[in-house]
């Protein structure tokens, strides 16, 4: 048998780290789509559990620029904005974006559950009792945005509470003026520093998300979305129908972009999003395609992306709406129109209540339940699937971060609109050689 030549393998490797790094990380995603099920219907689900280290180290490599990326990106992006009525008036924007879509997202779930009935003809009577997690009361969550060990904070990873620190350092930064000189200089080469290292790791991508995709169709396989294939398909459907209207709108109407050219920026977050199910995690990657792909400024990224990791739960927030018909219908539970406008206001609020905590999917769904008196014992049955409903929720969190940032640039005047109209998009072979470019506001 032929063997390739050195220059028919050098034409691989140059095509391959020459392709768009979106297109790689689609390519190892469908391909370990595909493994992945082939192995758990031949029985070799062990193989695909052998791999998944690989695609948790990638995991841990994102995790560790969390932290540090967030507190000195952050730091530099407060300070920049000189005047401090600025920060107040994107803060306000923030969160009223966040909200509003949030309550938008958890509305559509409901509907295209109504209308399509996924419950209907489910039997739940055997179900796991399943108690509910308390959520943190409003006193409780104010408390803790404010760290009383700033060090703590950072060792826990405890996110909000490390944006709090940072606003404040950033805010000292401005107001100490020109003695604060050096320590501006020092966030400045520390932010550039990160960018750096993000680089590197992002351009392993696409043989994490490969590795992830192997695990996760070899180890559910097909047999587990079977039985609630109907759950899922409203939930990915909802997603899709989300982001096309909702996030597309703003784009469209609010911001007055190309709503193509947003969904081409930020198709690298989402894909990491899908596979690695943690908006946290893909932080470094949000952040990265904000600035490189959709021209956002730095001040504005480094505020609205962080805080929206945290506190947007779009994705979640429809998944909840699907689940709580799903659950009433099951065990013929007729919700009047009070309890379904409970539903929405109490998936918005618990969509900050929860925000930073451990497992808040589970936490927001039993809110949910228990605020329209529905079984708590539903949970346990969704529980089987969590991990494919995950993957689309937290994909479409993700791109209302990349949505609402770019809406909120625009408006300040911190758009970089030819960055954003070419639509580029990261090249593997430039991942480990470009830096992120220094726009901060002046």
């Amino acid at each position: 048998m032929k063997t390739p030549t050195p220059t028919a393998r050098r034409g691989v490797f140059s095509f391959w780290t020459g392709m768009q790094l979106w297109k790689q990380i689609f390519l190892a995603l469908t391909a370990g789509l595909i493994i992945g099920v082939a192995l758990n219907m031949s029985g070799n689900a062990d193989i695909a559990t052998s791999i998944k280290p690989v695609g948790d180290l990638f995991i841990r490599g994102i995790k560790m620029l969390i932290v540090p990326l967030i507190f000195v990106s952050l730091v530099t992006g407060v300070a920049s904005l000189q005047n401090l009525s600025t920060m107040g008036r994107i803060s306000i924007k923030t969160f009223v974006l966040y909200l509003a879509t949030t309550a938008v997202a958890i509305t559509i779930g409901l509907g295209l559950a109504v209308l399509f009935q996924p419950g209907v003809g489910v039997d739940l009577g055997t179900a796991a009792a399943v108690s509910a997690k308390a959520a943190p009361t409003l006193t409780e969550t104010i408390l803790g945005l404010v760290p009383t060990n700033p060090v703590a904070a950072f060792a826990e990873g405890n996110v909000l509470q490390i944006i709090v620190f940072a606003i404040f350092v950033g805010l000292a930064i401005t107001l100490a003026g020109d003695a604060a000189k050096p320590v501006r200089a020092f966030f400045d080469s520390a932010a550039e520093v990160m960018y750096k290292l993000t680089s590197i790791i992002i351009s392993f991508a696409p043989y994490g998300v490969f590795a992830l995709m192997v695990w996760v169709a070899g180890a559910y396989g097909m047999d587990v979305l079977a039985p609630l294939a109907k759950v899922i398909a409203l939930v990915y459907v909802g997603c899709v129908v989300h982001a096309a209207l909702v996030y597309a709108g703003l784009i469209k109407f609010v911001a007055r972009l190309n709503p193509v050219r947003y969904f081409q920026g930020s198709i690298e977050p989402v894909m990491v999003a899908f596979t690695s199910t943690s908006s946290s995690g893909t932080l470094p990657v949000t952040m990265m395609s904000a600035e490189r792909n959709l021209g956002v400024s730095r001040s504005v990224s480094s505020f609205v992306l962080p805080l929206g990791a945290t506190i947007n739960m779009d994705g979640t927030a429809l998944y909840q709406g699907v689940c709580a018909v799903f659950i009433a219908q099951a065990y013929g539970v007729d919700l009047t129109t009070g309890q379904y406008l409970t539903i929405v206001l109490t998936a918005t609020l618990a969509s900050i209540g929860t925000a930073g905590v451990p497992g808040a999917g589970l936490i927001m769904l039993s809110l949910v339940l228990a605020s329209v008196g529905l079984p708590l014992e539903g949970v346990a049955i969704i529980a089987g699937i969590d991990r494919i409903l995950d993957m689309a929720r937290t994909a479409l969190n993700v791109a209302g971060d990349c949505a609402v940032s770019c809406v909120i640039a625009r408006s300040e005047g911190e758009l970089d609109e030819k960055t954003y109209d070419t639509a580029h998009v990261l090249r593997a072979d430039t991942a480990l050689t470009s830096a992120s470019p220094s726009r901060t506001a002046a």
